[in-house]
């Protein structure tokens, strides 16, 4: 390995989705340095957040049937039993939910949280009220993905918050993923919920700290607790 190949390997990737807002900052920043240099000197820090917003790190995730694992970076904001939203098509009857809060700073590539296959995207315009809050499940712009799996369908909801206004879905109906496959993103600000069916027991609490892929959020009761990783 020589010396570039180890600094590429020691860099994190930036989803392609982002380069056009960076260039955009970049180009920002220089107009503004051109009109007085402390503005262009933010505008060079907000570039480098901006790529840092924008990073798609490889993660290692998990390999075991009985496990979810998260679809988001960011704090657990809410655990408990909630009716999916209708646009689904899950019913009426609560199922275990957990939501994972993205604040600017968190990484904003979202994963399937179980093997499946994708049998409905549904997108929702609605608010763009604080992601943070729990009406925000209900008011919020979002969009929806079901995946069927032979425990069952979950629900994976991407929803838009304060800051974000636009959500990104890379996956089509008809689609099998393996765990940790990246599903999406949202821009600037945002919140993930999982909806699981019966059985799935809740691993995390509030404010519990996730990572996209890697942590797991619920598991189902089982005697084998060997599981292998994947890397991706």
């Amino acid at each position: 390995m020589n010396v570039f190949d180890s600094i590429r390997r020691q860099l994190t990737p930036i989803h392609p989705e982002g380069y056009v807002f960076i260039v955009a900052f970049a180009v920002a920043s220089l107009i503004l340095h051109w009109v007085w240099d402390p503005l262009g000197w933010i505008g060079a820090l907000l570039t480098l957040w901006c790529a840092y917003f924008f990073r798609d790190p490889v993660r290692v995730t998990p390999v075991d049937e009985n496990i979810v694992v998260s679809p988001a970076d960011g704090i657990v904001c809410s655990v408990g039993s909630y009716s999916p939203p209708p646009e689904l098509g899950l019913g009426d009857a609560p199922m275990s939910r957990v939501s994972i809060f993205m604040s600017v700073f968190d990484c904003h590539v979202n994963r399937i949280p179980v093997n499946g296959r994708i049998t409905r995207v549904a997108y929702k315009p609605g608010l763009f009220i604080n992601a943070d809050l729990d009406k925000a499940s209900e008011d919020n712009e979002r969009n929806g993905l079901v995946i069927e799996t032979p425990r069952g369908q979950y629900g994976v909801v991407q929803i838009a918050g304060l800051i974000a206004r636009r959500i990104v879905c890379f996956v089509k109906e008809g689609d099998s993923l393996v765990t940790g496959d990246r599903v999406g993103l949202i821009r600037f600000g945002s919140r993930v919920d999982v909806y699981m069916p019966e059985g799935a027991t809740p691993a995390v609490a509030l404010g519990s700290k996730c990572v996209a892929g890697e942590t797991i959020i619920a598991e189902y009761a089982t005697g084998d607790r060997t599981r292998a990783f994947k890397s991706g």
